[in-house]
């Protein structure tokens, strides 16, 4: 494993994304307060909120684990920094001082270490999947349910501000840029694991996630139109659902039981909008289940809302958010079978280990027990 200056890149990029994304969201959450709107503020702040806690939460875990490896105890500072909401932040200070290090700055250290040395390039790879995670939590938690609001309020109200079109475009943003780099910097953190390499592979992985999620989305936002309580009874069914297959599986990321049933929340949460191995070794059966269910639950949306009255609604959004809603999802399943069928790393691996969890228990390397396409 090599830490190479297109990784720092990534990094450096990933800060801006991730601080662009929290400006933009406070800023507009300030404007909905100004112009009384106060229900679209609470929520546009209380997802930033509650996406940026669960985050520190899984941080701090982590951190606290790393340090009783390396036999530090300076826990109490860091989680302090963390209760102040700046473990990510903090995460990438480390992540660009090591990786600054590696790139820029290489000695004798970086390609002559002995066994009970840590390797810089494997150190800097590490902190920087970390963070992938983390990027990956928040990008769902936050950026997916922001981005259903705003388009909500923009349909709603016919007319977008300046702030609303912000946040929108960073949250499309936070959710590619973190499917993607965390995809490659998962595998690139596991030796045994293909990587995800080339142009193609990454560009066909992005228009998977992103148009599966673009359709989905915009099904949930013509749902609440026609009812909040039926479309967030659906959700939270749906949370169930990947709730209780999460415990079925029975993942083993986190050491603790109480952080692996947060865990275990989150992935049900993810699940609402993506699908991700969590623990399987051949997801062909499970993936299938749930792109069916995804297009029958489209398509059963899209139904309800033709015969649903229209007054409730803008009827000349209807029939183009329609087509982009049918066309979206069509794409995001011709890029699935296209990847999966010609770009998946392994592709050619004719038997192998847990897609997830890669060979029996190695309870250092947490990053094996993550999700994983």
């Amino acid at each position: 494993m090599k830490y190479t200056k297109c990784n720092f890149a990534v990094s450096v990029f990933g800060i801006i994304i991730y601080v662009a994304d929290l400006v933009a969201d406070i800023l507009l959450s300030v404007r909905y307060f100004h112009d009384g709107h106060y229900v679209f503020g609470v929520l546009t702040l209380s997802f930033v909120l509650c996406g940026t806690v669960i985050v520190q939460c899984f941080s701090y875990s982590w951190l606290k684990d790393d340090l009783k490896k390396t036999r530090q105890e300076n826990e109490h500072s860091f989680l302090l920094l963390h209760c102040l909401q700046g473990g990510v932040f903090t995460r990438y200070w480390f992540a660009l001082r090591q990786g600054y290090q590696v790139v820029f700055k290489p000695s004798s250290r970086t390609s002559d270490f002995s066994e009970e040395q840590t390797d810089p390039h494997k150190e800097a790879i590490g902190i920087a999947t970390d963070l992938s995670m983390l990027r990956l939590f928040e990008a769902y938690l936050e950026s997916c349910p922001q981005l259903i609001l705003q388009l909500y309020a923009f349909l709603e109200r016919g007319q977008a501000t300046l702030s609303q079109y912000a946040v929108i475009m960073a949250s499309c943003f936070a959710i590619s840029w973190s499917t993607v780099d965390y995809q490659i910097a998962l595998r690139k953190s596991l030796p045994d694991k293909n990587h995800l390499s080339g142009l193609w592979p990454k560009l066909t992985y992005l228009f998977y996630k992103l148009f599966t999620l673009l359709s989905w989305m915009l099904s949930v936002v013509l749902l609440l139109f026609v009812d909040v309580k039926g479309a967030l009874f659906l959700l939270s069914f749906l949370w169930i659902i990947g709730f209780i297959w999460a415990f079925i599986k029975q993942t083993q990321f986190c050491n603790s039981l109480h952080m692996e049933f947060l865990y275990r929340t989150v992935v049900g949460f993810i699940l609402v909008f993506t699908f991700f191995n969590i623990k399987g070794q051949n997801t062909k059966c499970p993936m299938s289940c749930y792109y069916t269910v995804r297009v029958l639950g489209t398509l059963g949306i899209l139904t309800v809302f033709w015969v649903y009255p229209l007054s409730i609604f803008n009827s000349d959004y209807f029939i183009p958010i329609s087509a982009v809603i049918v066309l979206s999802l069509f794409l995001g399943i011709i890029f699935l079978t296209v990847y999966y069928g010609v770009f998946h790393p392994n592709r050619y691996v004719k038997t192998q280990h847990d897609e997830t969890d890669g060979k029996p228990a190695q309870r250092d390397c947490r990053m094996r027990y993550f999700l994983m396409d």
